[in-house]
């Protein structure tokens, strides 16, 4: 990453105080979390009270003197990419044991949580352990939109963290459960059992019907579900519907995922790129 780090330790007995330790101090307490040696970070936390609920600040090496408006927590540094670090489990227990905040938010362009980031890497264990701590599970600020830990998976197509959420009771709109192949809850959405429609960019839900299923059936092509995608263009999606956030087609999602038989399948119904299409017009 293009930045520096320092570490911004407020003591606990001085809460009005902030005091800066040296980059070393620094890239001891990351290493100590993501190589997973919990003997030396407990040492850490015994010997700095207050450190678990430090904040790393970032620095612009062009501009070191320069206040840091973003920061992340130590949980940020156990659950950021690519994620799977050694004993992430018993890191954040310890962390959260010495007082880490499960729900502190990373703060600059968005305000993800640690869950956000570890539905974002498709590590489970991070997730879990996090859950399990009280992390909550509908946390906004994603960098989708400013969206849950769910919206990050599915859109990430970060599919064992994104079942993972919905094991442990994430909310499913219907755009999750087309992503996901749900397709018992797809058919009883359009039978009345209706699932909740909202998406994260449009700030509620969608603002048409037809949008409804375009983006459904778009994001089933994106996580290669193609029976979820079959029924859903059977309730009106259209086959070539550009995506707002980025222009791709349903085909373009399925080609960029890898999903070779969605691809051939999508293909034999007529579906085209948003490349063909741009150059027929």
């Amino acid at each position: 990453m293009n930045y520096s780090l320092h570490l911004s330790l407020k003591l606990c007995r001085h809460a009005a105080h902030y005091y800066t330790f040296f980059t070393f101090f620094c890239l001891r307490v990351t290493r100590a979390i993501q190589t997973g040696d919990t003997s030396s970070l407990e040492q850490l936390l015994l010997d700095h009270s207050g450190l678990a609920k430090t904040r790393i600040l970032e620095r612009n090496p062009q501009n070191k003197g320069a206040c840091s408006t973003v920061s992340r927590t130590l949980l940020h540094i156990a659950t950021d990419w690519p994620g799977h670090f050694p004993n992430v489990t018993k890191t954040i227990r310890m962390l959260t044991g010495y007082g880490a905040e499960v729900n502190a938010p990373m703060l600059g362009a968005n305000h993800e949580t640690p869950l956000h980031w570890a539905a974002s890497c498709d590590d489970v264990q991070a997730l879990d352990a996090l859950i399990d701590a009280g992390a909550d599970i509908e946390a906004s600020g994603a960098v989708i939109a400013g969206g849950t830990p769910l919206d990050d998976a599915v859109a990430f197509a970060q599919w064992n963290t994104a079942r993972r959420l919905v094991e442990r009771g994430a909310l499913t709109a219907l755009w999750h459960a087309a992503a996901l192949g749900q397709i018992d809850a797809i058919k009883n959405h359009f039978k009345g059992k209706t699932l909740p429609e909202y998406y994260p960019w449009t700030s509620g839900s969608s603002s048409a019907p037809s949008d409804t299923v375009n983006i459904s059936f778009w994001c089933a092509c994106h996580g290669g579900q193609q029976a979820a995608a079959a029924y859903l263009l059977q309730q009106g999606a259209e086959l070539n519907w550009a995506a707002a956030w980025d222009g791709s087609t349903p085909l373009d999602t399925a080609q960029r995922n890898g999903f070779a038989d969605l691809v051939t399948w999508l293909e034999r119904q007529g579906a085209k790129g948003a490349g063909d299409i741009n150059r027929e017009i």
